[in-house]
């Protein structure tokens, strides 16, 4: 039976219906905000691997170009492998939902979010994140929620929650937060270098409005919510833990106080291999089953012995495994210009996690062309982050980029666009490349410094300076500690991962993840203090090495020049399918393709804008006076030295430049009469003609004997 449920929220109707759609999947919900409408649903397996050391939640975003009136590019004519958006929007669902599901819970889950009408103004990532949760609530799957997310921005300095596409644009932050009705649990935020003030005010007055969506959810939960399923997970007893307890605290304890990262991790790796090799020995009697379930056991008592002995050395004894101070920053180092041949290069290491961050500048041609859900179709700056399995001391896959990497690399351009100059100021293409090349956390940050520095080293006028920073939390019960710059572990047995950018004025970008239900404002405000200290000290060591823009690109990079023209006579400058355009590039660059790796770009714009570019200043030069020849205007009257192109017996066409031509008529050849034009002229000459003005079908009508008079 079909139930629908209205909620007016913050003057938008936001409607779920139920019970229609998808009724064999174990919770589904068809959400419409606006004219956005997406059909969420959430399944679970009936079995699970309760030997599995991972929880197997899939998340997915799938765009649908029908939502939006668009047939998918391509020859396939279909949806394809998912957009950067969908992997990026399938990330932000996920991330404030996996920490509330149990601990041992091991049954596959999988939420799906079909998108399948989209309004600009109501965002569908948000519909379906609210969608997620709904379908997730109402299902027998067991979850500690619900949880909603909006969007803030701010327009003449007042907040707005899930700002419409204009009210966007004029906004000075875009934040998404996300949380339970008692805390936030997730934050994705880029800003044009707001206060730390500003950016907390911004997150709480967002919680706000979640609270709201929450409330709605609640009330639909209560009404149409199932019992909440059993399922199977281990159970460890109280005797097994205190033997294995007494074998591995105090190895494990000093271990976790080893400052190299290799030595450390090898050192645990051993300590734990060597007890579960113990247990396997003492219980050969067990058949296979039951012995890799009592082998799992251990395994999971040993990583809560490893978890519980970490956080006792951080917050009760305030110690951090490498020896720094909370916050302190590891050791940094900086370099630019390691590659010659690339247009901007720079090598940022912070600890044992180093990036190279790479810089190329191109044509505005070779923008990005987007093919989404969004009304935004190209895009001129772009930053890809790569991570080797090498960068870590392994083995692994290497392929296309995955979820994290486009994750971290759309972190790194949300910073870096903020400072970016317009396309007005510096019309090129930017391609800022991270190769991690090692890693022992905040690689996304070092991928913010490094390709900050490479863009100043690659001539580009950023704004300010961008750096970046990684903090953690650490939790004891009601006892906490904020550490700045966390490392791997810190990390991977934390609570928190706060990463901030931005320049000395204030916050760029902004992503906090918890594995925990939330944190206080008090933590909130913290963690930005602190970060914004740190941020600045590292500020300080990449402008003792590169202290602003160079003024000029690099040589290897593509010089150019911009002016106007009529932008009635670019037709022309293109010449019928392509011609005059053609003839013009291979003619400057003297190559004989366009494709050539040699020859001139030439971008026009549709307002008059001409855009030319080349490593060559004099095939730039000889290209910018070819197309100004084209659109120049012949003055009535005017006397001009032309070349003869082609002779008639009625007269003969002479070139003014190229793409000018006009006739001179055989009565207007001399001074006498002359039977034919042969008789007078011939290919090639060079002669004196005046400019008698154009005819009424737009011919233009030249003089030799008027000029020689």
């Amino acid at each position: 039976m079909k139930k629908v449920f209205e909620f007016d929220f913050r003057g938008r109707k936001l409607i779920v219906e139920h019970g229609e759609v998808a009724k064999q999947a174990h919770g589904a919900v068809l959400v419409r905000y606006g004219d956005t409408v997406v059909l969420t649903t959430a399944v679970v397996s009936s079995k699970a691997n309760i030997l599995a050391d991972f929880f197997p939640l899939m998340v997915l975003y799938q765009e649908k170009l029908y939502s939006v009136g668009k047939i998918p590019g391509g020859f396939i004519k279909r949806e394809g492998r998912p957009t950067e958006n969908a992997t990026l929007a399938a990330r932000m669902i996920d991330r404030p939902l996996r920490p509330l599901f149990p601990s041992d819970f091991r049954n596959e889950v999988q939420v799906v979010n079909t998108v399948l009408s989209v309004d600009q103004d109501n965002s569908p990532e948000l519909t379906a994140m609210f969608g997620s949760s709904l379908a997730t609530s109402i299902s027998k799957i067991p979850f500690d929620g619900p949880i909603a997310g909006v969007k803030v921005g701010r327009v003449n300095g007042e907040f707005i929650i899930n700002p419409t596409l204009e009210q966007s644009e004029q906004s000075d932050l875009d934040v998404t937060v996300a949380g339970t009705k008692d805390a936030i649990n997730m934050v994705e935020a880029g800003a044009k270098e707001v206060s730390e003030d500003d950016m907390l005010e911004a997150l709480l007055f967002g919680h706000e409005a979640v609270k709201e969506l929450i409330s709605f959810q609640e009330k639909i939960i209560a009404e149409i919510g199932e019992e909440k399923m059993e399922y199977d997970h281990l159970e460890i007893d109280d005797q097994m833990k205190h033997e294995i307890e007494k074998l591995a605290v105090e190895p494990l304890d000093k271990a976790l106080r080893i400052k190299d990262k290799i030595e450390k991790y090898t050192t645990i790796d051993e300590i734990k291999e060597k007890i579960v090799a113990q247990y396997e020995e003492n219980n050969q009697e067990l058949n296979s089953e039951e012995l890799e379930e009592l082998l799992t056991k251990v395994k999971l008592v040993l990583e809560e012995i490893e978890y519980e002995l970490f956080r006792k050395i951080v917050v009760k004894e305030h110690t951090r495994a490498d020896g720094r101070k909370m916050t302190e920053i590891r050791h940094l180092s900086t370099a630019i210009d390691l590659l010659p041949r690339t247009h901007g290069s720079a090598l940022f290491t912070r600890g044992e996690t180093q990036s190279l961050g790479v810089v190329t500048l191109g044509a505005l041609g070779e923008h990005q062309i987007l093919d989404g859900l969004g009304i935004e179709d190209t895009k001129r700056f772009m930053l890809h982050y790569n991570f080797p399995a090498f960068s870590v001391g392994e083995t692994g896959r290497y392929g296309s980029p995955g979820r994290r990497e486009i994750g971290h690399g759309a972190l790194g351009e949300r910073a870096l666009s903020q400072v970016i100059p317009s396309e007005e100021e510096f019309p090129y293409t930017i391609r800022v490349v991270s190769e991690i090349l090692e890693s022992n956390g905040s690689s996304s940050q070092a991928t913010i410094c490094a390709g900050c520095m490479a863009l100043m080293a690659a001539g580009v006028p950023i704004k300010a300076p961008v750096a970046g920073i990684a903090m953690g939390l650490i939790t004891d019960g009601d006892d906490y500690t904020i550490l700045t710059d966390i490392q791997g572990m810190e990390d991977h047995l934390g609570d928190m991962d706060f990463k901030v950018a931005g320049t000395r004025e204030g916050i760029c970008a902004l992503q906090m993840d918890i594995k925990i239900k939330g944190i206080t404002k008090q933590i909130l405000k913290e963690a930005l203090a602190q970060a914004k200290k740190a941020r600045l000290e590292i500020l300080d060591v990449m402008q003792k090495e590169i202290k602003e823009p160079r003024k000029e690109v690099s040589k290897y990079a593509p010089k150019m020049m911009t002016f106007m023209i009529d932008a009635n006579r670019i037709k022309e400058v293109i010449g019928k399918g392509g011609e005059m355009i053609t003839k013009i590039i291979l003619e400057a660059s003297h190559v004989n393709s366009v494709n050539d790796i040699n020859a001139v770009k030439v971008d026009l714009e549709d307002d008059g804008r001409v855009i030319i570019y080349h490593t060559d200043q004099e095939v730039i030069d000889t290209t910018a006076q070819m197309i100004k020849d084209v659109v120049r205007e012949v003055e009535t009257g005017a006397i001009y030295r032309g070349k003869v192109v082609k002779v008639e017996d009625f007269g003969c066409f002479v070139e003014l430049w190229p793409g000018c031509e006009g006739l001179v008529h055989v009565s207007h050849l001399a001074l006498e009469r002359v039977e034919k034009a042969g008789d007078v002229v011939k290919v090639g000459d060079e002669i004196l003609v005046k400019s008698l003005g154009y005819d009424k079908r737009g011919r233009l009508n030249l003089s030799r004997k008027e000029a020689i008079k």
